[in-house]
């Protein structure tokens, strides 16, 4: 079921004249960045809500039993608050190796907590690629995550170290959050 969009994003060529480039991140690169960079920024997006509705078949599932990790989908009302990073274009191929299932390059205005803009770069998974899985209520995305595994590691510690990330950006998002209790709570049942 994997989607392997490193071609695709390959031939995005909106960044390549540029010696430096500002990455966002809203789900495991807040927390986990095994990539050199310049520079690091909390930040956000507008018009995108973030969301656990793409399949994880290669870091944190499996093909017979995907996981379900973070993708970006269209909210003219809401902001995504994340992490900025500025990297040179070099990143790109790890990042598009570790994005690939599913996951595009997209060039976006970048807003830094502290003050600023900048247009850069976001990896989202849109519905029409084959790993999207869609919406389903929290509780059972909650369910799926407690019981998928993959080579990056359980689907719960990506739940469980955004959560923490967000918290410590001091961050709320009702729908990490909501999934992170009913994880809880089936922890405890």
């Amino acid at each position: 079921m994997s989607h392997n969009t490193i071609a695709i994003n390959q031939r995005m060529d909106k960044f390549d004249s540029h010696q430096r480039v500002w990455l966002f991140g809203y789900g495991s690169l807040i927390f986990k960045a095994d990539f050199p960079f310049i520079e690091r920024r909390p930040a956000s997006i507008a018009g995108w809500t973030r969301r656990f509705w793409q399949g994880s078949h290669d870091h944190r599932g499996t093909d017979s039993a995907p996981g379900r990790v973070l993708t970006l989908v269209r909210d003219a009302a809401a902001v995504c608050a994340g992490m900025a990073y500025l990297i040179t274009p070099e990143v790109f191929a790890h990042l598009d190796h570790r994005e690939k299932n599913g996951y595009l390059r997209l060039a976006t205005g970048i807003d830094f907590d502290a003050g600023g803009s900048e247009v850069g770069l976001v990896y989202i998974a849109a519905e029409d690629n084959a790993a999207f899985l869609g919406e389903a209520a929290e509780r059972d995305i909650a369910r799926q995550i407690a019981a998928a595994s993959g080579p990056s590691g359980r689907n719960r510690d990506y739940l469980i170290e955004l959560a923490d990330a967000l918290r410590a950006l001091g961050k709320i998002d009702p729908h990490v959050f909501a999934i992170e209790r009913y994880l809880a709570q089936l922890d405890q049942g």
